[in-house]
C-alpha cells in the first residue's frame, strides 16, 4: 500500500532501530551533542572524545525500538528542564477529554520549547503525546530531520519555488492532519504563523487555516465545513523572560536584509532551552468546534483567545511603561515576577538604542494587546 506521507510523516515504530544506527554514525551529529555540553577536551582530542560521546549514546539507546521508547530516553532531560523554570503553571486541560485528538494551534515564541511545555503537560495529565510541526528550513541537516521525526515531528515544507509544487504539498499536509485527527492518532501541535513572533505580537496567519481547508472533499463539504471538524484548539504560552530576546531584538532591527549564519537556528534552538525563561504558563483553550467556521472566524477566535489567554509577568509591563505607554499599576502590581526590575532592564544593557527599543516592545506588545482587548469587550 503506498504511503501518501512517507516524506513528511513521524517516523514509525518500525524504522526506529535504522534511524537510531543512522544518527550514532553521524559525525556531526555528535559533534553537535559535544559542543553543546561545552566539552573543551574535543578541541584538543576532538577523535577520542567523539569516540567516547558514541559509545555512551550508543548506551543510552541501546534496547530502544519504538517512538515511545524514544520519547521515554528524552523525557527526563525534558523535565530537568520544566524543573529548571522558575514557575511553570498551566490550565484549562482539565477541560480536554484525553481519548480525543485535538488540533493545537500555539503561539510561537521559541522553535522547540513552545511544543516540549505542551507535551510536558500533556503527558502529565495523561494524554498523548502530540505529534509536532517543524518547517523544513530548520531540517538543514539530515541528522536534524531524523532526530525530529523521530521525536514525533511531522515536516511543513517551505522551501518550494513553484505554486503549483506549493499548492500540492499544501494538499498532502492538510489531508496527513486530517486524516490524523479523524483517525484519532493523537494530538497535533502546528505554530499559528511561520516563524516566531520575534515582535511579541500573536496573530494567526490566514494562510496556515486556508492550507487546512485544503482537505475538504468538494463532493460533500462546504469551503466552511472543514475547520469545524478539526477539533482545533487555541493553545497560548507565555514567557516571563524569552531566553532569545536580545537575539530577535538584534534581527529585528537590522531589518528585512538580514540574512542567518549557519547554524543560526540550532543556536536559538539551545539558547531556548538553556537559557533564563522566569515564569512560564500555558493555557489549553476551548475547541473551536462547530457545523461551519469560516477562516476569517477561526482567525479571530484563535487570535482572541491568544491575547484574552495570555499571562502577563511584571517584565511585560516594566517595558510597556519604558516606552511610554500608560499602564494600570494595580494590574502590574498583580502580576508575577522571578526577576529584579534592574535585572530585567540589564539584559538590554549591551544593546544599540534601537535593539533595546526592539526588545522592549515585544515584552510590552502583549500588554498592549490585552489593553486594546479590554476597550473593545
Amino acid at each position: 500500500m503506498t504511503d501518501l506521507y512517507n516524506d513528511i510523516r513521524p517516523y514509525r515504530d518500525y524504522e526506529v532501530s535504522a534511524v537510531v544506527e543512522l544518527l550514532l554514525s553521524d559525525n556531526e551529529f555528535i559533534d553537535t551533542l559535544i559542543a553543546l555540553r561545552g566539552n573543551r577536551i574535543a578541541k584538543w582530542f576532538p577523535s577520542l572524545v567523539r569516540l567516547v560521546a558514541r559509545r555512551t549514546l550508543k548506551s543510552q539507546l541501546s534496547g530502544v525500538n519504538t517512538i515511545d521508547g524514544f520519547q521515554a530516553l528524552v523525557k527526563p532531560r525534558l523535565d530537568l528542564v520544566v524543573e529548571a523554570t522558575s514557575r511553570f503553571s498551566y490550565s484549562g486541560i482539565n477541560e480536554l477529554d484525553s481519548a480525543t485528538s485535538y488540533l493545537f494551534i500555539s503561539n510561537h515564541r521559541d522553535i522547540v520549547m513552545d511544543s516540549a511545555y505542551a507535551n510536558s503537560v500533556l503527558v502529565v495529565e495523561g494524554h498523548r503525546t502530540a505529534q509536532v510541526a517543524i518547517g523544513d528550513n530548520l531540517l538543514q541537516k539530515p541528522w536534524v530531520s531524523h532526530l525530529m521525526r523521530i521525536n514525533k515531528s511531522f515536516i511543513v515544507k517551505r522551501s518550494l519555488s513553484g505554486p503549483k509544487q506549493q499548492l500540492a504539498v499544501s494538499k498532502q499536509l492538510a489531508n496527513f492532519m486530517r486524516q490524523a485527527i479523524v483517525e484519532n492518532q493523537g494530538p497535533l501541535w502546528i505554530a499559528q504563523r511561520e516563524g516566531r513572533a520575534k515582535d511579541g505580537d500573536d496573530r494567526t496567519e490566514a494562510a496556515i487555516l486556508k492550507m487546512l481547508s485544503l482537505s475538504r472533499d468538494k463532493s460533500v463539504e462546504l469551503p466552511d465545513e472543514v475547520l469545524g471538524k478539526l477539533n482545533i484548539v487555541p493553545l497560548t504560552i507565555s514567557y516571563e523572560i524569552d531566553p532569545c530576546d536580545v537575539f530577535k531584538a538584534r534581527k529585528l532591527a537590522y531589518g528585512a536584509g538580514y540574512e542567518k549564519a549557519p547554524f543560526e537556528d540550532l543556536k536559538s534552538i539551545a539558547q531556548g532551552i538553556q537559557g533564563q525563561k522566569g515564569y512560564v504558563h500555558i493555557h489549553f483553550g476551548t475547541p473551536l468546534n462547530q457545523p461551519s467556521l469560516s477562516v476569517p472566524e477561526a482567525v479571530s477566535r484563535i487570535d482572541d483567545a491568544m491575547v484574552a489567554s495570555y499571562r502577563l509577568f511584571k517584565t511585560n509591563f516594566w517595558a510597556c511603561a519604558a516606552l511610554g505607554h500608560s499602564i494600570d499599576v494595580a494590574d502590574r502590581d498583580a502580576a508575577l515576577s522571578s526577576i529584579s526590575q534592574s535585572a530585567f532592564f540589564a539584559r538590554f544593557d549591551e544593546l544599540e538604542d534601537v535593539e533595546r527599543h526592539q526588545a522592549l516592545e515585544m515584552y510590552a506588545r502583549p500588554v498592549l494587546n490585552w489593553m486594546a482587548r479590554k476597550d473593545r469587550v
